[in-house]
């Protein structure tokens, strides 16, 4: 989408002062603004074409223009400036950060509270696995009543059990035997590297053993495909504290949405140290269509990855809140890479625009 500049600055000071009071934007507040030359009627004009490009919306007959969702995100990837942490708040985040490094759950946990506290909005943290899980090592046990237990140590050290019923003709012979199969043919396998062509070369190998052996691959890729993720959500009541959410109806719609369900499925494509903006409909739950989401993601260390995201009104003021989100895993990223520094990094940040 081609805009002239003189549509863009009036796009960038109309977005930026319903940023700052909630409030529906009219042609005579921007033709009051520094370094506004346009006479309000051509201001009146340009906003008319914005409206009918799909940027700017109505709410009512009389009244003035807020941005839409398509405006927001021509602002977020063209228009928005980065925004300079003050001393006073890198300060701030610098002492609530200051501490000892603690179990990876309990620190995730204290950072959403602490992205809640800066940004004033909900927060929520997640600690999730980033490398696929295999197979270290499979035991099968022999238990009474003609049953085995299925035992399955996965590569993050974490180990599950099965119990499984016995058919009638499969022998301890058979077992061992099974057993010795599983550990040459599935370990230090992902769940797609466990193709039917394997499996058919397992069963014909498991002999005595081979009706067992859809019972335990079945379970294997199950427990392989499992996403292990903690998800930390602080500051709901927050939302209530927004003027786009005074309808009750519409806070609860969006508050109830709030649950690791939700949290677990927003997509979220980017690259550790790199922030992602999801503005209204882009967000996969359709409880958050007119709310924006937040997220950057951090690297913890042994296959595990951290994800720290707010969530807000459209109107929330992006180029704070990125430079807040990018300062908390930037120097996350550093704490948990050198957990003998724990002390944490002025930020090298620039205020120019974004091309």
């Amino acid at each position: 989408m081609e805009l002239s500049e003189r549509k863009k600055q009036i796009l960038k000071a109309i977005i930026g002062d319903y940023i700052r009071t909630a409030e529906p934007v009219g042609s005579k507040t921007i033709s009051q603004m520094p370094g506004m030359d346009f006479s309000p009627a051509t201001i009146r004009n340009e906003m008319a074409d914005l409206t009918s490009m799909g940027l700017l919306e109505q709410p009512h007959t009389s009244a003035g223009r807020v941005p839409s969702a398509a405006g927001y995100r021509l602002y977020v990837d063209e228009l928005m400036q980065s925004y300079r942490l003050s001393m006073d708040e890198t300060k701030t985040i610098n002492q609530a950060m200051e501490v000892k490094m603690q179990e990876v759950d309990k620190m995730i946990s204290q950072v959403g509270k602490l992205v809640s506290k800066m940004t004033d909005l909900p927060a929520y943290a997640v600690a999730a696995r980033s490398s696929e899980r295999t197979v270290k090592r499979f035991d099968l046990i022999l238990a009474e009543a003609g049953s085995f237990i299925l035992v399955v140590m996965l590569s993050d050290n974490q180990v599950q059990n099965k119990l499984i019923r016995l058919p009638l003709d499969v022998s301890q012979e058979d077992l061992r035997l099974l057993s010795a199969v599983l550990n040459a043919s599935l370990t230090e396998l992902t769940a797609d590297e466990i193709t039917p062509e394997l499996l058919a070369k397992v069963t014909r190998s498991a002999a005595g053993a081979a009706s067992l052996v859809p019972v335990i691959v079945d379970y294997t890729v199950e427990l392989l495909k499992k996403t292990h993720s903690e998800v930390y959500m602080t500051g709901q009541a927050k939302l209530l504290g927004q003027p786009e959410y005074h309808d009750v109806e519409k806070a609860q719609e969006v508050l109830t949405s709030l649950d690791e369900d939700v949290i677990s499925n927003l997509p979220a494509t980017l690259s550790s140290g790199t922030t992602q903006i999801l503005v209204g409909p882009e967000n996969v739950a359709k409880e958050l269509k007119d709310s924006s989401v937040v997220i950057t993601k951090f690297d913890i260390g042994d296959g595990m990855q951290g994800m720290i995201g707010v969530v807000g009104p459209t109107r929330m003021d992006y180029a704070k809140i990125t430079a807040r989100l990018s300062y908390f895993a930037e120097n996350l990223g550093r704490m948990f890479a050198k957990p003998q520094q724990p002390a944490l990094h002025e930020p090298a940040l620039t205020e120019e625009p974004k091309k």
